[in-house]
């Protein structure tokens, strides 16, 4: 009997949550191999303990320079987990795209722009394979939602699937979007120019899969001509995919 479940109680941590379970090309994906999470930060020993627990050794976090001074990932220098830090949007400002829906313009720019990055992120998940890598950004639904997206592609997993895997972000982590915009409104900054930020809605992600199939031929053949090697893209699959 199957007892795994898609969220993840890790004290300090939220919208924890495990890409197992989803039917793909190949079988169901398999559970506690790739996890998703917002901002680790606040994770203390407990939270260790529970990542232990499930199953975690590696850690992948997408934030850039800035983000890392600021919320120091206490994750780092964890003795038996595995640190890896890929900066996804570098030198990307969302505050100034324009448009009707500005994270999907944020999310085309990043795959256009930034498929260097993209390309070491998948680097480093292909190559650890022992236990379970937790892939991180600050929410756990852009750069992260980008990164799950991709994965689940390379796995067969139908775009209907992802979209809904994707959408799963916006009741996680709307306390935390209450507080933001609470916090903002105190000190008397106006917050109409954040609410498209904070969305999550499932048709900028149905548009971006759409792009990528339309532009790039799929996800794999994305990775592929941003330089992941065919090797590195079996891995990918087999990792979420296969018994290993």
């Amino acid at each position: 009997m199957n007892t795994h479940t898609r969220d993840l109680h890790v004290p300090g941590g939220f919208n924890v949550r495990d890409l197992g379970g989803y039917s793909g090309q190949a079988g169901e994906t398999r559970w506690r191999r790739i996890l998703r999470s917002g901002g680790v930060h606040r994770i203390g020993d407990a939270g260790v303990e529970a990542l232990r627990a499930h199953g975690v050794t590696a850690i992948l976090d997408l934030h850039h320079a800035e983000e890392h001074s600021t919320q120091p990932n206490p994750l780092r220098a964890v003795p038996g987990l595995a640190f890896h830090a890929v900066s996804l949007f570098e030198g990307l400002a969302p505050d100034t795209m324009a448009g009707g829906d500005v994270l999907l313009d944020l999310y085309l720019l990043a795959l256009e722009t930034r498929a260097a990055a993209f390309a070491e992120a998948m680097e480093v998940i292909a190559a650890h394979d022992d236990g379970a890598i937790l892939f991180h950004c600050s929410a756990g639904k852009d750069r992260t939602g980008l990164i799950a997206a991709l994965l689940l592609s390379l796995a067969g997993v139908p775009a209907q699937t992802i979209i809904e895997d994707y959408a799963l972000t916006a009741p996680r982590i709307a306390p935390l979007i209450a507080q933001f915009l609470a916090d903002a409104e105190s000190r008397g900054t106006p917050t109409e120019a954040y609410q498209p930020l904070l969305a999550c809605d499932p048709a900028t992600m149905a548009a971006t899969l759409a792009h990528l199939d339309s532009r790039h031929g799929g996800a794999a053949a994305y990775l592929a001509a941003a330089g992941v090697a065919p090797e590195t893209l079996r891995r990918l699959t087999a990792r979420l995919s296969e018994d290993l």
